[in-house]
């Protein structure tokens, strides 16, 4: 069976947008590669009025090369101290929401900086949707393997643990759509108020 990635947004949606929330802290979406860091990451900024940044397009900007070109031409190590160096220059800027690489909350300095500047949201889903979702991408240098679907499972069961770190964690099914996501990102960050309070 196919599963799109999100599936269609319904009529009778929740209206967010209506509603004034003022956000306290960074807050930082972590998780797997199609976890859905970009697309949720980006609608929950939407919702609370504040700015999305995403620490990958960063390093792509800076670079003027793919990610996939770095981690070919410089290595994976580079890559991660540069990612290092961008997380910490984002996560000392405005508050906003923050899309981070698969890797970035691995490297302990990281998980340190958000922890004492933000707050982590770890999008968790299962490998069989994660999958559903990369799987036709060329852009994820980590599973150009001869098996990429026990490759991203290998990377999955070894970074749960870590991910398990995350102050808040919201799962994805494949029947959310990224309203859906967004509504519970938004409801999670609600139950800490020294993170995201309504105003409206």
């Amino acid at each position: 069976m196919i599963i799109t990635p999100f599936r269609q947004e319904n009529n009778d949606k929740r209206d967010l947008a209506s509603l004034a929330y003022r956000l306290n802290k960074t807050v930082v979406m972590v998780g797997m590669m199609g976890a859905g860091k970009t697309a949720i990451g980006t609608a929950v900024a939407r919702e609370l009025d504040v700015a999305f940044l995403d620490s990958d397009s960063e390093i792509v900007a800076a670079a003027n090369m793919s990610i996939a070109e770095i981690f070919e031409r410089d290595g994976e190590d580079f890559f991660r101290e540069k990612e290092a160096q961008v997380i910490s220059r984002l996560m000392t800027e405005e508050r906003c929401i923050l899309s981070t690489g698969g890797g970035a909350y691995l490297r302990p300095e990281n998980r340190a900086l958000i922890s004492d500047k933000g707050l982590a949201v770890w999008l968790r889903a299962d490998v069989d949707l994660l999958w559903s979702r990369v799987r036709h991408k060329d852009t994820r240098p980590l599973l150009r393997t001869e098996n990429p679907y026990a490759t991203l499972r290998q990377l999955q069961k070894a970074r749960e643990p870590v991910y398990a770190l995350a102050e808040i964690v919201v799962d994805a099914q494949p029947e959310y759509s990224i309203s859906d996501m967004t509504a519970r990102v938004i409801e999670a960050l609600l139950e800490r108020p020294d993170v995201l309070v309504r105003e409206g």
